[in-house]
């Protein structure tokens, strides 16, 4: 079993959104922001080759899916699709997954899924050999959404999904698909049934933590549904992780695509040994794994 950091297209957003209640004069020293207020943001997914002798996808990022016009409003960097060149890059197409694990299916974790925007063609779903793997009460939501989040998703997707006839909807720790190989957990406070899933030893913290600087608990985004709710998870996830010796994936951080849990003396949260990049790296059990 191997790990990859995938990227997919990056983007470009607000960074008093990304940063919900923090002044600008705090987060603008952890990140610079451009002449528009906007903070560059991975759409990094973890490839694990080899799990049980498949190919295991962990969110496709945003995609090139948007026509022009939204691609610019939503601050998508390129017009190509991204996460399939990087699949290309270490041998892979997604014809090759056998899985995808989605945490959510907000645009910019599940847009990928999607084949790049061509004029006059509908939107048509890639990964023709993959069974998809979603959180049964997420799937609820993306159903029908409320008018807090409804811009986030794509409505075209969740019929692609039903129609693949390969969707699993999961209600607990472990998926059929997958068995005993990823384990689960989930979030309410970004949105309802976010679903966090560990394998070797990581954690793909999805929109629970996006990044290093929101690992520290009060940090979180103006996109988040419910704030206070989110720090109470976050820090009963980091508290996990830290006992355990699990490793933190970041989705969204433009710089870190892995790092340690620390706590300092004060009982503040950080992060240490960040990694960038991670390339045909080999998982670590972590203390207490299932």
């Amino acid at each position: 079993m191997e790990l990859f950091s995938i990227q997919g297209n990056s983007q470009q957003l607000d960074g008093g959104a990304m940063f919900g209640n923090a002044p600008k004069a705090l987060w603008s020293r952890w990140i610079a922001p451009d002449e528009q207020n906007r903070i560059p943001l991975a759409c990094r997914c973890l490839l694990v080759k080899d799990l049980d002798g498949r190919n295991v996808l962990f969110e496709t990022g945003i995609g090139a899916f948007f026509e022009p016009a939204l691609r610019e409003r939503y601050g998508v960097v390129e017009s190509r699709h991204v996460l399939l060149e990087s699949l290309a890059e270490i041998g892979l197409s997604d014809a090759d997954i056998d899985v995808v694990v989605l945490s959510h299916l907000h645009f910019d974790h599940a847009g990928g899924l999607l084949a790049a925007w061509e004029k006059d063609r509908p939107l048509r779903l890639l990964f023709p050999n993959a069974h998809f793997v979603v959180g049964a009460e997420h799937w609820r939501r993306a159903l029908q959404p409320h008018p807090r989040d409804r811009a986030s998703f794509v409505p075209e997707l969740q019929p692609l999904l039903q129609a693949s006839g390969r969707l699993e909807l999961v209600e607990g720790e472990y998926s059929q698909t997958l068995g005993n190989a990823v384990r689960f957990s989930f979030s309410d406070g970004h949105t309802s049934g976010l679903m966090l899933a560990e394998v070797g030893g990581v954690v793909f913290c999805a929109d629970l933590i996006p990044g290093r600087f929101w690992v520290h608990l009060p940090i979180t985004m103006g996109y988040d549904r419910w704030p206070e709710k989110l720090i109470d998870e976050k820090k009963a996830f980091l508290e996990d992780k830290l006992a355990r010796d699990v490793r933190l994936f970041f989705t969204h951080d433009h710089e870190c695509a892995l790092a340690w849990v620390t706590r300092d003396e004060r009982g503040r949260f950080g992060t240490t040994d960040e990694q960038g990049v991670l390339h045909g790296v080999s998982p670590q059990p972590s203390a207490g794994a299932a």
